[in-house]
């Protein structure tokens, strides 16, 4: 069972930052519960097509110099793990924040991301 942390970094480099389709529902269907919510600024979403859809527009619309990367300290419990993130030309990030997972039984079942203003 992968731990907290392992579920992090999965879900920012092998979900969201992943431009292969095929391997990114691959990596959703391994870390994710069936019915995770996904909570961001514009929405929330339920369910693996729902945050598949989300992944994929956030990486298919944008230039191939356009990664996710770590950003700081993860901070993990038992139970919650929170991440920061920059996303954008390595050195020149477009965007930062956060995710926030929610884990029982080593899968994400909530992930929430928090936009930096």
């Amino acid at each position: 069972m992968p731990t907290v942390a392992e579920l992090l970094a999965a879900n920012l480099h092998d979900v969201f930052g992943n431009r292969d389709a095929g391997s990114r529902r691959a990596a959703i269907e391994a870390l994710f519960a069936p019915d995770v919510a996904f909570i961001d600024p514009e929405e929330t979403v339920t369910g693996w097509d729902a945050l598949e859809a989300k992944a994929a527009g956030l990486v298919d619309g944008t230039p191939a110099d356009f990664v996710f990367a770590d950003d700081g300290l993860g901070y993990v419990s038992a139970d919650t793990g929170v991440q920061g993130w920059t996303f954008g030309p390595v050195g020149s990030p477009a965007a930062r924040g956060v995710d926030i997972i929610t884990v029982r039984e080593g899968r994400i079942t909530e992930l929430r991301t928090l936009l930096h203003e």
